[in-house]
């Protein structure tokens, strides 16, 4: 049987996973070493599995810095579900909550916030296609707020926050999905980060969430609390490590090889370096002449998902058909917004952002 040769995935999510971690997943798929049998068999109440687990919470600790005062969850649902948990877990009768938007993500998590109790908008880049992040003097925060939510890389749009917003006394609470662990993360900074894994840390079926322990508590004091679902509450998953219900197994087995990958290369610092090469390869092609144009404000641009436009949206169509038939997949824009985007998250080679500048340079010099 032959096997089709890979092309290279700019998709947005799911998105392309480093080599080895398929391919040792590949090796092993049949049968774990010294265990007979799959990886999508295998009980996750047997001691295999929980090693398993314990060692990719002992990774994202060692890559992410984490220290112990911080609960690591695997759950499931996508960021979508906590978009309604968040607020469902900590906010309280008569509390309030702040949103920054700066895209339709963002967007999403608000019009889900406003379901459960009062938010305000802090910020909404609406008003300019969600081209940029904000400035400080431009949010409008609540010192009494219960905190602030917000999406710190905006997969659609591209836009990503570089440094984060001071939100003072208020827990911050970050929805990193489409670059968690692609830089180092300075936890302090954070109450709490979740993430779902197919953006840039592993398949799709699990989503990451890290929670300081004050927040936690605060949720399991919170008078709606005992109310909810007992699965939509935080304090199952963290009083149970992520084991009360049977969890997403294998998406957790290719979270952890994709974190034994990370720390095999050096870590988040000399990931950062990568992932800001390539990105600056491609802006900086985007920008050689004006026949491409970059979506994002420079000071707010995404070294994940890079959106551009072409002169029409008839050339848009067909570079990204072009594309496509050179082994360059996934190009075209979200139809929410159309255009071109190309996602560059941890696991995509360099050897691919070069060929997608010389497919550029080539269109431009046909249709330029």
């Amino acid at each position: 049987m032959s096997i089709t040769p890979r092309v290279f995935n700019f998709a947005a999510g799911p998105a392309v996973l480093p080599l080895p971690a398929l391919e040792e997943a590949q090796r092993d798929l049949v049968a774990l070493p010294g265990i007979g049998m799959s990886i999508l068999e295998i009980s996750h109440r047997s001691k295999t599995f929980e090693a398993i687990i314990q060692e990719c919470e002992t990774n994202i600790r060692e890559l992410a810095g984490i220290p112990e005062n911080y609960r690591i969850l695997f759950l499931q649902g996508g960021a979508t579900l906590q978009f309604s948990m968040v607020p469902m877990n900590l906010l309280g009768p008569g509390e309030s909550a702040d949103y920054v938007v700066t895209g339709s993500w963002g967007k999403k998590a608000l019009k889900e916030a406003k379901k459960v109790g009062p938010v305000a908008v802090a910020f909404t880049g609406e008003g300019e296609n969600f081209t940029r992040v904000p400035r400080p003097e431009e949010l409008k925060l609540n010192p009494n707020a219960v905190y602030v939510h917000l999406t710190s890389n905006e997969t659609i749009h591209g836009v990503e926050f570089h440094e984060l917003p001071d939100t003072g006394s208020v827990p911050l609470v970050v929805d990193t999905s489409s670059h968690m662990l692609s830089r180092p993360l300075d936890i302090r900074k954070y109450a709490m980060i979740y993430a779902g894994a197919q953006k840039n840390i592993g398949p799709a079926g699990c989503t990451l969430v890290i929670l300081r322990d004050e927040l936690l508590a605060k949720t399991q004091a919170n008078p709606a609390y005992e109310r909810l679902p007992i699965m939509l509450q935080y304090g199952t998953h963290a009083a149970d490590r992520s084991l009360y219900n049977t969890p997403p197994v294998f998406a957790i087995y290719m979270m952890n090889l994709v974190s034994r990958w990370l720390l095999s290369i050096g870590g988040l610092a000399e990931m950062e370096k990568i992932n800001t090469r390539k990105a600056g390869k491609l802006y900086a092609e985007i920008d050689r002449t004006g026949f491409y144009r970059g979506h994002a404000k420079k000071e707010s641009r995404s070294r994940m998902n890079v959106t551009f436009r072409l002169p029409t949206e008839e050339l848009e169509a067909k570079f990204a058909k072009e594309a496509k038939a050179a082994g360059l997949d996934g190009l075209k824009g979200h139809r929410s917004v159309g255009g071109l985007r190309a996602s560059i998250y941890n696991a995509f080679p360099e050897a691919g952002v070069d060929a997608l500048i010389a497919f550029m340079r080539d269109f431009e010099k046909n249709n330029g």
